[in-house]
């Protein structure tokens, strides 16, 4: 590769980090072609960026945006690296143990995942990861809480209304 083409990749590479607020780095070392052509496609049907980059410029690209922001994922940068870029701080994860039950297998391996800010390293976090909850899931919950005392409160008036109907 030429020191052109790295820092292509470098410039692509800090694109999408500046671009997503999560990504997860896996290790998809012992992964078939087929495998990994399978799984570009289920990222790619469920809006996942999958990027595989060497993990030197990976890291230069990080360090360039924000070393210590980053610090903690540097670790985590050995063996084959692919990336999974999403909006959905969750889909990756979803995507990643899906695809490990229908192989029977235990890669990809999650490596570390970078989720708004916060960074969780070691392939153990990956079921935690699964049910994270996602900003709209979160918003849905705040509404229904805040709904069904609203509900109680305006049937409860309704009844008390009747009742007072029925007086006069």
């Amino acid at each position: 590769m030429t020191k052109d083409q790295k820092n292509e990749v470098i410039e692509v590479l800090k694109e999408k980090f500046s671009q997503y607020n999560n990504f997860y780095i896996t290790d998809t070392e012992s992964l078939t072609v087929a495998q990994v052509s399978s799984l570009r496609r289920t990222c790619f049907d469920k809006q996942v960026e999958m990027k595989v980059a060497k993990n030197t410029l990976i890291r230069k690209a990080l360090e360039s945006i924000d070393a210590e922001k980053y610090a903690g994922v540097y670790e985590s940068l050995h063996n084959v690296t692919a990336l999974l870029f999403s909006e959905n701080p969750k889909e990756p994860a979803l995507i990643l143990s899906s695809f490990r039950k229908s192989s029977n297998g235990e890669k990809p391996q999650l490596k570390a995942a970078f989720i708004n800010g916060d960074i969780y390293t070691g392939d153990n976090n990956l079921k935690a990861l699964t049910q994270i909850k996602t900003k709209n899931e979160l918003i849905g919950e705040v509404i229904g809480l805040l709904q069904s005392p609203a509900k109680r409160v305006l049937a409860g008036l309704l009844h008390h209304h009747e009742k007072q109907a029925e007086i006069v």
